[in-house]
Formats: structure tokens, C-alpha cells, sequence
């Protein structure tokens, strides 16, 4: 078989043929005349000169496709290489060692013409393509798993005051929860300051009862929930006046603030809509949005009742202490007369309702480690259900007294992280609520929490958690309203495996132990079917939580 190498020794083959020819020509008769040797002998000399010539560039050629095959065996081996582009190596292998003795029939026509070339040129640029839809795909998410039993022998349970809006989690979440972000960016993955840039996100949330892995239940008690909670555009710098800002059109969560240990979201007006956000107005930025949501079980003549909201909101304000965000929000629904069997609770009419709500925020990012933020809001009517789990733009139960509705909530949240052996979270919530009916009276919620966590290692590390709930006022029950007021304390103390010394590293593994009393007057409202007839629970079990 022949190689490069021998091709190299191909014009020393023929220079020996050449040279082995002058003794043959000298054995000739002596009546050839030595004019006539001489012209053969220049003859010879051109003949070697043209084939030399003739097979340098041949072997030039040859070794440049080598090269290219090479490379393409490199890309193979990191497993970037295309079915085409494989095909097209073997192609060229068997252009340039093929079976055959004859060195036209293994290279005349095809160096000329290098068919591999184009096969590898093609595949180049689908490999090209495949990259940049790689580089362009994002995938975030987030979730928890785990599973827990009660002291009586039956699944985990929460414990959570009636009338809170939310429970403080370490040692308390009896389901596996997750969020599913997928991200593709269609135009600009690199987001080229210099380009405009637009991408898609879906997000898919799944929801379960931890009953069991396959879960199929006569009734659907307690099968696995899933929900499309995000599908929206979102473009940036198509203005060159503003190149920050970025519009979006969709179903989206909205700027939602968050308070971590118990899961509670102070303004939560996530749903259907369209705005712009990061608008740069020199002191800060702005955003705003039109944010809508409909019940298609409240159908009027109108069609599906629907809310509309209007989301005003100036951030990154900087000011004594920090940060400094306003926000207001307008909110109007138009009502009429049931239709297709649509029940009601008072009559047959939804009323047209309105309001507005407005807020303030304070943060520090920086401080002691962690980060320290302080919220204030005020909501009317239709706007007053701005947090959750009433989410801002969903719309209440159609009572003639909506619009006297009111809410006040105040947060307060602090990380404190001195060092790589400490941390703190620890948080306040003051809520107060009307829901207009007139007999009711203000309904209140107060918590406050810590969550300490010490580090041992760079992986081990043991938390406790400390939460207390005071609730007072018309709690919505099974039967209607009932006029509750007591407290729910809880505690948990959880050894971890985490990846990394500070408070928000994740992944972590842990087991918990949770311990929560409550008062007298709760007694059947805390802690579901295990302590009906108690005023106190254990659970205990194991945890995964990650974010990415």
C-alpha cells in the first residue's frame, strides 16, 4: 500500500531509470551520432524535471487533505463530529489509500476534484449550527424532594397557623416541588452590548404529594400535579436611546419578592400580560406592565370575568442606606349577570370592582455578608390581593363588597453571614386584612422566625430553625368563616451536607426534626388528621433542595 513517504521516493526512482538508461544507450551501434544521444539525453532530462514537477504538486495536494483529515479525526474524538463529517473521512481515506497499484488510479481525478472536501465543508457548517443552538439553549430550575412521617405513624404533615399565609419550611414541606426553566436565545446568545438580543422562557411546574413514584390514584387524590407557569419573548436593545431595556409578551412570574424560610411572597402579581422593564431614567430604572388573569368558572354576560392590572415600578433608587424601590399598581374588573349556571355566593350578580395599591422597598446587598431588605404596602378593592397566595392578579370571590376590601403588609428579611462558620436568616411579617363583609372585623397575621445555620466543614454544617404565628380575626374554613385567634410556634433542627459554607449554597441534602405546639384555640385547625384532638406534632424525615 503506498503512503506519502513512498510518493517522496518516486522521483529518485525515476532519476535511477534515467541514469540506469546511459549505459544501454552507450552499447548502441557507433553510427549513432553523439548529437543524436545528447538530444535523447535532454529529452530524459525534461521527462524527469515534468514528472518531479508533476508529483510535488500531487503530494502537496495530498498532504492538505491529510491535514483536513486530521482535524476531522480530532473533532471525532471530542465528540463533536457529524455523521456526515464521518462518512467524508472514510471517503477520503479511500480516496488517498485505496487497494489499487496504480498510482493514477489512486490519485488522478480525485485531488483534483477533493469531493471529502465539500462533505467536510458541509459538515463543518452543521457542526457550526449545532454549536451555536448549544451555546443558545439555557436550562435553570429548582426543586425539592424528600419525604417525612408523623409521631403517630402516618406521612408527614405541615404545620401551619390558620389564617398565615405562609409556614416557615426547614423540617415542614411534605411534597416534592419543583420549577423547570427552560431558556433559548434566538438572536444574539452572547448579548452583544452592541446588538439587540431576543429569547424565549417556558417554565413547567410539578408539584407532588411524595404518596408514591408512579402516582395514579382512584379519584386523582393525591396524583402529581404539573402547570405551565411561564411561556414568554422577552427582547433587548432594539432601542438605541435605551439599551437596556427589555420588552416581553407572555405568561411569566413578575418581579415577584420573595422571603426565603417561609416561602411567603409579599408582591406576587405574576399572570398573562406584556411590559417593558429596565428603563433608565438617570436617578433609576422603571418598569411597567398591563398584567391580566380571568376565572372561567365566573361567566357574566361579558364572557369569562376577567382582572386587569397596571404595574407601575421605579427600582434601584439610590438613597440613605442603599436601595429605594416605589411601586403602584391599578386594578379594575367589570362585572354583570351570571350566565350558563354560573352559582355565586350572594345572588346572581359579580360586581364591576376597582382599586390601587402602592408600596415601598428599602435594601442593602451588601451587608455583614448577607443582604438586609424592608417592605411596606397598601392595597384597595381589587387590588388589595397583591401577595401571596391571593397573587395580585387573580380575582377574589365576587362578594358586593370587593371594593371595600384593604390590605397592609409589612416585611422585613436580614442574612447576616460574618464569616465561613456562621450564618443567620431571620425574618418579621405584619399583615393586616379586610375583606369588606361588614360583619367582619380586621384579620391579622404576625410572624416572626430565625433560621441560624454553624458550618463544621466545607460540606457539614447543622441548622435550626425557630418560627412563631399569631393569627386573630375570620379565617375561610370548610363550613365558612370562623372567628379564630391563637399562635402556632415550630422548631427544627436539621444536620446537613451541603456544597459550600454559605447560607444560600446549594445543592444540600439534610434530615430534620421538626416540634410544633400550638394554642388551645387551634385545636383542629393544625396539623390535619394525625392531631386532630392535639396541640402539639413531631415529624421527622429527609430533604434534597437545589437551585440552578
Amino acid at each position: 500500500m503506498w503512503n506519502i513517504l513512498q510518493l517522496k521516493r518516486v522521483p529518485w526512482i525515476v532519476a535511477l531509470v534515467a541514469a540506469g538508461a546511459l549505459p544501454s544507450l552507450a552499447q548502441q551501434p557507433a553510427a549513432q551520432k553523439p548529437d543524436d544521444l545528447q538530444k535523447q539525453l535532454e529529452q530524459l532530462k525534461q521527462q524527469y524535471d515534468a514528472t518531479t514537477h508533476d508529483l510535488e504538486q500531487r503530494i502537496a495536494a495530498l498532504e492538505q487533505q491529510i491535514q483536513k483529515q486530521q482535524e476531522a479525526s480530532e473533532k471525532a474524538k471530542e465528540g463533536t463530529v457529524s455523521v456526515v463529517e464521518l462518512a467524508a473521512q472514510q471517503a477520503a481515506e479511500k480516496a488517498v489509500f485505496g487497494q489499487s497499484d496504480q498510482v493514477g488510479a489512486k490519485f488522478q481525478g480525485q485531488v483534483p476534484q477533493e469531493p471529502e472536501y465539500d462533505y467536510l465543508r458541509e459538515a463543518d457548517r452543521k457542526i457550526k449550527n449545532l454549536q451555536e443552538q448549544v451555546s443558545s439553549f439555557e436550562f435553570h430550575g429548582y426543586f425539592r424532594s424528600g419525604y417525612g412521617l408523623n409521631s403517630v405513624g402516618g406521612q408527614q404533615v405541615a404545620f401551619e397557623a390558620p389564617g398565615a399565609d405562609a409556614k416557615y419550611r426547614l423540617g415542614n414541606e411534605a411534597e416534592t416541588y419543583a420549577e423547570l426553566i427552560f431558556v433559548n436565545n434566538w438572536v444574539n446568545p452572547a448579548h452583544d452590548s452592541s446588538k439587540a438580543w431576543f429569547k424565549s422562557e417556558f417554565m413547567v411546574e410539578a408539584n407532588t404529594t411524595n404518596s408514591a413514584n408512579s402516582a395514579n390514584f382512584t379519584g386523582g387524590i393525591g396524583n402529581d400535579q404539573f402547570r405551565f407557569r411561564e411561556a414568554f419573548v422577552q427582547a433587548g436593545n432594539v432601542l438605541s436611546s435605551q439599551p437596556n431595556a427589555k420588552f416581553w409578551a407572555g405568561e411569566r412570574y413578575y418581579r415577584r419578592q420573595h422571603v426565603d424560610i417561609d416561602d411567603f411572597y409579599p408582591l406576587d402579581l405574576s399572570g398573562y400580560g406584556a411590559g417593558v422593564e429596565d428603563l433608565d431614567l438617570k436617578i433609576g430604572k422603571l418598569a411597567v406592565a398591563f398584567l391580566i388573569a380571568a376565572r372561567p368558572e365566573i361567566i357574566t354576560e361579558n364572557g369569562n370575568s376577567a382582572k386587569s392590572n397596571i404595574d407601575v415600578r421605579l427600582y434601584d433608587l439610590k438613597g440613605p442606606g442603599g436601595l429605594w424601590a416605589g411601586w403602584f399598581d391599578y386594578a379594575t374588573s367589570k362585572g354583570g349577570t351570571a350566565q350558563n349556571g354560573t352559582t355565586l355566593p350572594n345572588g346572581t350578580r359579580v360586581p364591576t370592582t376597582g382599586g390601587y395599591a402602592f408600596g415601598l422597598r428599602h435594601q442593602r446587598l451588601e451587608w455583614h455578608g448577607g443582604y438586609h431588605s424592608f417592605s411596606i404596602q397598601y392595597g384597595t378593592g381589587a387590588a388589595s390581593n397583591f401577595s401571596n397566595p391571593g397573587n395580585g392578579t387573580t380575582i377574589p370571590n365576587p362578594t358586593p363588597f370587593i371594593n371595600s376590601s384593604r390590605q397592609l403588609l409589612a416585611t422585613e428579611q436580614v442574612v447576616f453571614q460574618p464569616n465561613d462558620r456562621f450564618a443567620l436568616m431571620s425574618i418579621f411579617v405584619y399583615q393586616r386584612i379586610k375583606d369588606g363583609i361588614p360583619q367582619h372585623n380586621w384579620s391579622q397575621w404576625v410572624s416572626f422566625g430565625a433560621r441560624p445555620e454553624v458550618f463544621f466543614t466545607k460540606y457539614i454544617s447543622l441548622a435550626f430553625e425557630a418560627g412563631f404565628d399569631h393569627t386573630g380575626g375570620f379565617v375561610p374554613t370548610q363550613n365558612g368563616y370562623a372567628q379564630l385567634h391563637g399562635w402556632v410556634r415550630k422548631f427544627t433542627i436539621a444536620p446537613q451536607i451541603g456544597a459550600g459554607r454559605k447560607y444560600f449554597s446549594r445543592p444540600i441534602l439534610r434530615a430534620f426534626l421538626t416540634y410544633a405546639n400550638w394554642s388551645d384555640a387551634f385545636r383542629g385547625f393544625v396539623g390535619g388528621v394525625p392531631y386532630l384532638n392535639r396541640t402539639n406534632g413531631l415529624t421527622y424525615g429527609v430533604q434534597a433542595e437545589t437551585w440552578w
